[in-house]
């Protein structure tokens, strides 16, 4: 083969590579992969519209319970005596076919002694306007303590001088129901909160020293597990809860069933960190850090962790609905929270007598909020499980 008279052309270019000349790439997708990954879980939660409607429905809960003293029309322990059992008063806009605004009409009450019942019925000549924002002293159980820190009288809504405002009824002692369920959203929701800190803390390093290091610390860490999660849910919660002495103020009662919630939820978290981290530690991303002389604490909270984080989101998110419902089951039996201290539990546990509730059904109305929220949390741990899986 003869060789060639004259040199080859040269045909590489000498200018800057730009990406976009070879693969030109639009401004969404250039969006799109140069975008991180708590802003593409983002992106995906959002078309789970019922996920973001969730979450924004819990938002406002949390919000409702921070201010409860706002929210509710009257004091946690104001007692009206002579409206026990008031049935909840109908909101009205429109009287004797005039526009009147929002309000209700006044109560008449009469003692039923055949039957041995009180009974109610509205006294259409005593129309009674609702006041929004509104500072108000002049009614019983219109001042409180904000957060014991400083007093106040301010309210979102109030009852009309001398009139009366039981938008979900009164119980036995004559005390507000929609104003005690407002202040119960305070203690049953914060229970779930600040139990899963507890159940995660213990699960994550738990889970990651099992996974990390494997072999017999797994083999113990896995059968202590399997202990802890033979015995039935219910009978243990009731049995470490009836062992808090009967002595300890409301406060530490709080703490305890807290802490009982928290110490026996760890497990379930334990195996998914497990589990991820025995697939993890063999990514070269894992062996590069060892091989740089990072300890197994970074390794494990600085790189492994970091990495399916958003999985442990949603899998606290999953688990505070389980410590609502334990804590309201528990309050329910006796067992759990005790007065002055209110949660939906314990406003259920006036409600254990089928003759009064067949009487009353109003007192069953705590029961919505723990459905509603349970359902809402569900609906978003779906939706944050959806998002932070990469192969969705």
């Amino acid at each position: 083969m003869s060789e060639p008279s004259e040199p080859l052309a040269h045909y590489v270019s000498r200018a800057p590579y730009d990406p976009d000349e070879a693969e030109p790439m639009s401004a969404a997708q250039r969006r799109f992969y140069s975008a991180s990954q708590w802003t593409l879980m983002w992106w995906k939660l959002r078309r789970h519209r019922l996920a973001v409607a969730s979450g924004v429905f819990l938002l406002l809960l949390y919000a409702a319970a921070a201010i409860a003293e706002f929210i509710a029309p009257y004091d946690l322990h104001a007692r009206h005596t002579d409206y026990l059992y008031a049935p909840p008063q109908e909101v009205h806009f429109f009287h004797d076919g005039a526009f009147a605004g929002p309000f209700v009409y006044g109560l008449s009450v009469r003692l039923d002694l055949d039957n041995m019942r009180w009974l109610y019925s509205e006294d259409r000549s005593r129309v009674q306007p609702l006041r929004f924002f509104c500072t108000a002293g002049d009614y019983p159980g219109a001042r409180y303590s904000f957060w014991n820190l400083a007093g106040g009288a301010f309210h979102f809504i109030c009852p009309a001088p001398d009139g009366q405002l039981f938008l979900l009824g009164t119980d036995r002692l004559g005390r507000d129901m929609f104003s005690r369920i407002v202040y119960g959203a305070r203690i049953s929701l914060t229970i779930g909160l600040l139990g899963i800190m507890i159940s995660m803390l213990l699960g994550v390093v738990i889970g990651g020293i099992a996974g990390y290091w494997g072999g017999i610390v797994d083999s113990v860490v896995q059968r202590v597990i399997e202990v802890v999660r033979s015995f039935p849910e219910l009978p243990l919660w009731m049995a470490l809860s009836a062992i808090l002495p009967v002595t300890w103020s409301p406060v530490a009662v709080y703490l305890g069933i807290t802490v009982i919630l928290g110490l026996l939820d760890w497990p379930g978290l334990a195996r998914a960190v497990r589990s991820k981290l025995l697939a993890l530690r063999e990514e070269d991303f894992c062996l590069a850090a060892q091989l740089m002389g990072a300890s197994p604490r970074r390794i494990i909270f600085r790189h492994l962790l970091p990495s399916f984080s958003s999985h442990l989101i949603a899998s606290a998110t999953l688990s505070i609905p389980s410590m609502i419902l334990a804590e309201t089951a528990l309050s329910f039996l006796g067992l759990g929270l005790r007065p002055p201290i209110t949660s939906w539990g314990i406003l259920l546990n006036e409600a254990q007598n089928i003759s009064v509730v067949a009487l009353y059904p109003w007192l069953m109305l705590p029961v919505v909020p723990v459905i509603l929220v349970v359902l809402a949390f569900q609906f978003l741990g779906d939706g944050l499980r959806d998002a932070a899986d990469p192969y969705r």
